[in-house]
């Protein structure tokens, strides 16, 4: 790959963290810097088209993202590892799963995409579409799914960030590989332990959300709720985020 990937810590517990649709590998807020370093090492990686690979080109799928993250679990010499997904990472998460040939040893997911996809309706529909050149539609996108009650100051900033680590095209083109990508049938049954945590204020991918699917799908999955947060625990309750993460790691 033409960037190496961001690694924090050197400890004995692996991780692979794949980042969100707003996100990027150094979009994990706060969280990112509260890892015990001596106790884990984890490889956030870029999509091609985010980050360090903004101007790399690519086809933006599902398959894509878990080829380029296998191969650099690879290049840190990784035989196994776990996975932390957000949102889209999510969904990457699962594909890395069925790629990874049962390297991986958990996964675990924040407020993240089933293996399904997302049906929209019409009104999300548009509102999504539009959301690679629009900047109110991608405000309008994070106010919703943090439940209409955090500040604009911090929304701004997000909308920003999002905009500077991300190509418009592949932004674009990733919704379909999130949204419009079923793969169940591949991860039904796998017992994998997975571990999968929501905000309270999240009305996209909620609690209901889960028991229908990764509940459903995954014989060892577990779900914990975080009061106080929406869609992106990482920046509302890193704290509680990393406590949970930290939880579910040493148990494996």
């Amino acid at each position: 790959m033409a960037n190496a990937p961001l690694v924090v810590g050197t400890g004995p517990r692996k991780v692979l963290a794949l980042h969100g649709w707003f996100g990027s590998a150094t979009g994990w807020g706060p969280f990112a810097d509260l890892i015990d370093e001596e106790r884990y090492s984890v490889l956030f990686l870029d999509y091609r088209g985010y980050g360090a690979r903004r101007a790399e080109d690519g086809e933006h799928t599902l398959a894509e993202i878990s080829a380029d993250a296998l191969a650099a679990v690879d290049a840190q010499g990784w035989s196994s590892f776990a996975v932390l997904g957000h949102s889209m990472g999510g969904s990457a998460m699962q594909r890395v799963l069925v790629d990874a040939g049962g390297r991986v040893t958990g996964l675990i997911g924040v407020s993240p995409v089933p293996s399904t996809g997302v049906p929209f309706d019409e009104q999300a529909e548009q509102l999504f579409r539009g959301a690679a050149g629009d900047r109110g539609n991608r405000y309008a996108i994070l106010d919703l799914t943090t439940g209409g009650r955090l500040s604009r100051t911090w929304l701004d900033r997000m909308v920003q960030f999002s905009f500077d680590q991300s190509d418009p095209a592949a932004f674009g083109a990733y919704l379909d590989a999130w949204a419009g990508t079923d793969f169940s049938a591949e991860v039904q049954g796998d017992p994998v332990p997975v571990r999968v945590v929501v905000g309270e204020h999240d009305p996209a991918l909620s609690a209901a959300v889960m028991e229908q699917t990764f509940l459903q799908q995954y014989p060892n999955a577990s779900l914990e709720v975080l009061t106080n947060a929406g869609h992106y625990a990482m920046f509302e309750t890193p704290v509680a985020l990393l406590t949970t993460v930290e939880r579910f790691l040493d148990d494996l």
